[in-house]
């Protein structure tokens, strides 16, 4: 399962540990994903996703739908 949220496109990056030596190790920064249930009330169901937290906060001061239209996206391109 990829590590990437369904609406806000955020992924892991990429970056170094770096010791008090300064040796440097490669390591990965996770997006907080979060496999959530969402209420649609134009389609009367809820439909489950994997999205950021942030994009949750969004969801619930927004809605799910003026949400989506606001980043050009449709309910199929994140199902």
């Amino acid at each position: 399962m990829s590590k990437k949220c369904k609406i806000t496109g955020k992924k892991p990056l990429a970056g170094n540990n770096v010791s008090h030596a300064n040796n440097k190790t490669r390591r990965r920064q996770l997006p907080n994903l979060q496999n959530k249930s969402i209420f649609v009330p134009e389609l009367n169901k809820n439909i489950k996703i994997k999205i950021s937290t942030s994009a949750i906060k969004t969801i619930d001061k927004l809605g799910l739908m003026p949400y989506l239209r606001k980043k050009g996206l449709t309910l199929k391109d994140i199902l």
